[in-house]
């Protein structure tokens, strides 16, 4: 049985959390104009403290992630990217970045799997399509370098291990950078 909201009780909270949610995102749109103007150290301490009086806000997480991404702080990232995926799997863009760390890192492995948890929770996401390419690609390279290890002579892995090489190309994808979706 479904139960219908009245118009008015819509407008009376969005009216009544309207200059909150308005804080919230001024919060957010200033620690991103902090990073953005290479001052990642003052956003990432504004963030932080945001974050200690609002735990389960996922923008400001992942913005956070984000900073530490691009601070080469990985293990930091992947922290703050692995708890929002716990937080909120729904979210396609944590599991994504994870990835991207991941395969950073050489983990193809666990980047597929973030990756796939990313085109569960958003099957239409370009980025996390791409990055599974790149992915799937590079697990291909491995296993086709160890085929040709184990069996020397097989002369059809030579122009797969080329076709591979050929065909990824990191543009900042999954070996570059971690996508700034926001959440």
């Amino acid at each position: 049985m479904s139960r219908s909201i009245h118009p008015f009780s819509i407008v009376l909270t969005v009216a009544l959390l309207g200059p909150w949610v308005h804080a919230l995102a001024n919060e957010a749109a200033e620690v991103s104009r902090l990073h953005r103007a290479g001052q990642t150290a003052a956003a990432m301490e504004r963030a932080e403290r945001f974050i200690a009086t609002r735990p389960d806000d996922a923008p400001m997480r992942f913005l956070l992630g984000v900073m530490l991404a691009d601070s080469q702080r990985n293990a930091e990232a992947i922290d703050v990217f692995l708890k929002l995926t716990l937080d909120h799997p729904q979210l396609a863009e944590p599991h994504n970045n994870l990835a991207t760390l991941h395969a950073a890192a050489g983990e193809y492995d666990k980047a597929k799997l973030a990756l796939e948890q990313a085109l569960r929770a958003n099957p239409d996401y370009a980025t996390a399509h791409e990055n599974l390419g790149d992915v799937l690609a590079m697990l291909a390279s491995q296993s086709y370098a160890r085929a040709a290890k184990l069996d020397p002579g097989n002369a059809g892995l030579a122009p797969k291990m080329a076709l591979v090489r050929e065909l990824y190309t990191p543009r900042g994808g999954v070996a570059g950078t971690a996508s700034r979706t926001t959440p």
